[in-house]
């Protein structure tokens, strides 16, 4: 009888000790926005968004350990808020949409500052053109909404150089310089979330 309560012991406290889960968040695309930023006649820079995407990553809100970040974005959706700079930069001088017509990028590597995820290492493919990119993340925090929905909070940066995927179209100004600089600033602000079971 002994021999049996110390093996349920054992068992349970294997259980409780043993760390929660990672659960799979999708992103919500109602409440996250994929914007960029390039420079445009040395002196500005041009904004514009994607409105077509989805991704999904493994979260564990107790240890923040995060895995599997994967996120595909349509690239002709591409707006920029002027419709015939929309149409060249979905050419084959650009993105070359009819062609290639996602970008996507897959995580392998998570980085840590205190338990906090900090940087995401993986591959992103552009213009049918892989390479290593390190993402910026924020961790905003955890909540559940009143639908029953477990919802984070996150922000995502980085730089990308437009011609290390191909896109390499340019005209030189008279003054000097080109018309569109070659770093591209990119951000992901937004919201995922884990579907709830409430009713």
């Amino acid at each position: 009888m002994h021999y049996k309560r110390v093996q349920t012991l054992l068992i349970l406290t294997a259980f409780l000790s043993t760390p929660a889960w990672a659960a799979k968040f999708n992103i919500d695309p109602a409440h996250t926005s994929v914007t960029f930023k390039v420079p445009h006649m040395v002196v500005s820079k041009v904004k514009g968004s994607f409105t077509k995407f989805e991704g999904s990553f493994d979260f564990d809100e107790k240890s923040q350990k995060l895995d599997n970040v994967v996120v595909k974005i349509q690239a002709d959706s591409i707006n920029t808020n002027q419709a015939d700079r929309d149409k060249h930069l979905k050419s084959p001088d650009f993105l070359d949409v009819a062609k290639f017509p996602a970008i996507e990028f897959k995580s392998s590597k998570t980085e840590y500052d205190t338990a906090k995820p900090k940087k995401v290492q993986g591959k992103v493919t552009i213009h049918g053109v892989t390479k290593d990119v390190t993402l910026d993340v924020d961790y905003k925090g955890a909540v559940t909404d009143p639908m029953g929905n477990r919802r984070i909070g996150f922000e995502i940066e980085t730089k990308l150089n437009r011609k290390d995927f191909g896109l390499v179209w340019n005209k030189a100004l008279e003054t000097g310089g080109v018309v569109v600089g070659d770093n591209v600033d990119v951000e992901i602000e937004g919201e995922a979330i884990v579907p709830g079971k409430a009713k």
